[in-house]
């Protein structure tokens, strides 16, 4: 029989397809590319990298999807709401599992297999939230958990005999103790993202992406923003970004877009790029001077000149600003 296996470059899903490979089920494997992606911090568009891997480990042939517009319009309004923070883990689930039977078709499989736990994940790994995502997908009776599979009902695979429901495992609950022996036993010991990962779980992420969706609106290179810098939310029309590092800076320069202003120190200091987004006034402009300032290397000097500019002009002005102080930053910080 031939089955879509999901995978994510983590731990379970790949140790679900590998015993279900062993079990001489023939796999087509489907990774959706997300821009909220933890699992590899490498690929700016989610975990191709990783599961491309994976994928090439196992000699299984490898499907992306992506599903960034698709995904983007989940989280401003998600049917099911929101877990934690902004995380809109059954959406999420069901749109995966939506594209998993598109697939399937398109593969001429008989049903689909994951790497779910039960009771692993607080939202979306409950027994009856398994059940309400698989009909809305339409998949009911067709999705296979092969680490839990003995402590659920059957699934078609298993009543049909295409699946030995004794081969398969019983494993429930948040720990990895079983995962991780099953793996030393398979052999599968470079596993960077054990549990998965998304950024929307993440509560400094989730409140920088509510003032985002406050005042602006949700895209992908606002979304790409999002994962850099220290962000400062000025007023209601106008944002800024510090960056952290020489990378995040030249990042902010490739995001910067017409209308975006640039903050840079002068040529004699070390210091970082400041990418500000909306309206600016005279005031708006000085006060991110000043905190770009904040983040410069004075060298023991009182203040320093930061140049801006708005693009797409080259010409700077300059402004001499002293340091913004803690209480400020702490003011304006997201």
């Amino acid at each position: 029989m031939k089955a879509i296996a999901l995978i994510s470059g983590g731990l379970d899903s790949t140790l679900a397809t590998k015993l279900m490979q062993n079990l001489g089920i023939e796999l087509v494997c489907l990774n959706t590319l997300s821009p909220f992606c933890l699992c590899n911090h490498r690929s700016s568009k989610g975990c191709f990298h990783g599961t491309n891997s994976t994928a090439k480990e196992l000699g299984l042939k490898l499907v992306s999807i992506n599903v960034t517009d698709e995904f983007l319009e989940i989280v401003k309004k998600p049917r099911h709401g929101y877990g934690s923070n902004m995380n809109p883990c059954i959406d999420c689930r069901i749109l995966l599992f939506k594209k998993a039977k598109e697939l399937m078709h398109r593969e001429g499989a008989s049903f689909v297999i994951t790497g779910e736990v039960l009771g692993q994940r607080p939202m979306s790994q409950k027994l009856n939230t398994m059940r309400l995502i698989e009909k809305e997908a339409g998949l009911e009776d067709l999705v296979l958990r092969p680490l839990s599979a003995r402590i659920l009902e059957p699934t078609l695979p298993e009543k049909q005999g295409w699946v030995i429901r004794g081969k398969l495992l019983a494993i429930s609950g948040r720990g990895r103790r079983e995962q991780m022996a099953l793996a030393r036993e398979f052999g599968i010991n470079d596993y960077p993202c054990p549990s998965g990962g998304c950024l929307l779980t993440d509560p400094e992420f989730a409140r920088r992406l509510k003032d985002l969706m406050r005042y602006q609106d949700l895209n992908l290179n606002e979304v790409r923003l999002l994962k850099l810098g220290r962000h400062f939310r000025l007023d209601d029309k106008a944002k800024l970004v510090v960056g952290r590092n020489e990378k995040e800076n030249q990042c902010l320069l490739n995001l910067a877009r017409e209308n975006d202003y640039l903050f840079l120190p002068s040529d004699d200091l070390a210091g970082p790029t400041s990418l500000g987004r909306g309206e600016f006034s005279e005031e708006l402009l000085k006060l991110s001077c000043e905190i770009t300032c904040r983040y410069c290397d004075l060298n023991g000097k009182d203040n320093a000149n930061i140049a801006c500019s708005v693009l797409p002009k080259k010409e700077y002005r300059l402004f001499s600003v002293t340091p913004a102080d803690n209480n400020l930053l702490l003011k304006f910080r997201l």
